[in-house]
């Protein structure tokens, strides 16, 4: 009998899967830590295993201050003394082991975990992911330059994009709306004990500060100048997707203008990258079972599950959230605008979905979504080299959700009464911050800032929820591009160009 390989989304499915087993198994062991100090002139490494606690003497205008992590506070305990080494700050470590015995440790240099072999394989993944971002750009350009020009004229356009548009903003308002009920009615924040708090704005205090520095200068007015290029090959080399959206857009609607056949030689070209790319992305694709048990195994190595343990209630929240916006929301907002089978359309976007979760990155998604939207739901090229691009760019629903249930949680732990103006400001600020989040990994949190000053909650609260943002990321980057898609489908429902049997 001869062995027939699953298909290759149930490939994915099953790498992630195994990769997730793979780095629980080989997780990094919770007593092992490196320790790098001076001595002398020397720098000498001390591996430390079998520990119950590590003391922090912190000395500060001649002041010492004495913080105490237990065994499962590994990940923390590597933050707090980088936050430490950072701010020039002087302290020791006094390590107490099983037996009760104490060593005092001097002169800090950095404090890391032992590698796992789970995390030696990341370098697989990190290919994957860099093989994806290296087409995203030339497909990004080359789809909507196509996809403008297709549109024929600019009412056609204009009706497009404004069904995109408002698809988008309206989505991005509800998801943020979930999300502020969902924190409203569990009250996350109030869940959280007073030393959980204080040793989670301890230990993250130096990564907040530098996010709020950044945020600092955010100005809206700039951001908007910024969407358009100075340069576009700058703007491509520097991967500024709006510039890059609003540079091909204009150079689409302009072709579909010239007469004489003019603009066709040049939309033959990106006609003919644009199907490029997508051939390139089924090559890729061969090997995204091998990049996302390599991306997984390591992340859950890395994270693993203890952190999860503290901001438990937060992390159900924004989950919980995310779930009832991917698995409720667009399924009905499908049912309501096409005659899609539900079923159909995310076995459809599964691929597009794994690769999302493993990468946290829209835009590294974005070649993988564009072939699934095509192959497997029948969406025209037109379409989905349009929307999709578009929706990776300012589409970011989860992203939205999240940062609505972050700021409830702040206020909650910090005991602040948020009332109905400052929950609507909410949606508000992070319905527009959305639309100019990069589609990168961890960007969110300094748009959160940005929404945090808007309604008067601590902005150092950020430190309390930066040990789950990255696991929280890989969530919220599913809807992300499971909200592109469904945009992609129902547009070309609208159009009148989804094919039936769909």
């Amino acid at each position: 009998m001869k062995f027939k390989l699953p298909k290759l989304h149930n490939q994915i499915l099953i790498a992630l899967v195994l990769g997730a087993i793979f780095g629980a198994i080989f997780n990094v062991n919770k007593f092992s830590l490196i320790v790098s100090y001076q001595d002398g002139t020397e720098v000498k490494n001390t591996l430390l295993k079998n520990w119950q606690k590590i003391n922090f003497i912190v000395e500060q205008v001649d002041v010492k201050q004495t913080i105490t992590f237990g065994s499962k506070n590994q990940l923390e305990i590597i933050s707090y003394a980088g936050t430490l080494r950072k701010s020039n700050t002087d302290f020791s470590l006094i390590i107490i082991d099983q037996n009760n015995k104490r060593t005092e440790i001097k002169n800090i240099i950095i404090v890391e975990r032992e590698k796992s072999i789970a995390e030696y394989l990341k370098w697989i993944g990190d290919i994957f992911i860099r093989l994806l971002n290296m087409i995203a750009i030339p497909l990004v350009l080359a789809s909507l330059i196509v996809g403008a020009a297709s549109l024929g004229d600019i009412k056609k356009f204009a009706r497009v994009g404004g069904k995109t548009l408002a698809f988008y903003i309206t989505t991005t308002a509800l998801a943020i709306t979930i999300g502020l009920v969902a924190a409203n009615l569990i009250k996350p924040g109030e869940r959280m004990g007073i030393e959980s708090k204080e040793r989670l704005l301890a230990v993250y205090s130096g990564e907040s500060t530098a996010r709020i520095n950044t945020a600092v200068n955010y100005d809206p007015l700039n951001e908007l100048v910024n969407v358009v290029p100075k340069n576009p090959i700058g703007a491509m080399a520097n991967s500024e997707m709006l510039q890059i959206v609003f540079f091909a857009v204009l150079l689409g609607l302009v072709l579909g203008t010239l007469k004489d056949n003019k603009a066709e030689p040049v939309i033959k070209f990106f006609d003919s990258l644009s199907s490029a790319m997508i051939k390139m992305v089924e090559l890729i694709m061969l090997i995204a079972p091998i990049g996302v048990f390599a991306l997984i195994a390591a992340t859950v190595s890395q994270f693993g599950f203890d952190i999860l343990q503290t901001l438990i209630w937060y992390s159900v929240t924004v989950v919980l959230g995310l779930a009832i916006h991917t698995l409720i929301s667009y399924p009905m907002l499908l049912k309501s605008f096409t005659k899609m089978n539900i079923k159909y359309f995310f076995k459809g976007i599964r691929p597009a979905q794994i690769v999302g979760f493993t990468t946290s990155s829209s835009a590294a998604t974005l070649p993988v979504n564009m072939e699934c939207c095509q192959e497997n739901l029948g969406v025209p090229k037109s379409i989905t080299s349009f929307v999709l691009p578009l929706g990776a760019t300012i589409n970011m629903d989860g992203t939205a959700l999240y940062q609505g249930v972050a700021a409830v949680f702040i206020a909650q732990v910090f005991g602040i009464e948020l009332n109905f103006i400052q929950q609507l400001t909410i949606v508000l600020t992070a319905t527009l911050a959305s639309i100019g989040t990069a589609p990168v990994p961890g960007v969110g949190i300094i748009m959160l800032v940005i929404i945090l000053r808007a309604v008067g909650i601590p902005e150092e609260g950020v430190a309390l929820i930066l040990g789950v943002d990255r696991i929280l990321d890989m969530c919220r980057t599913v809807t992300n591009i499971t909200g592109d898609a469904a945009a992609a489908v129902i547009i070309a429902n609208s159009e009148k160009v989804l094919p039936a049997s769909r």
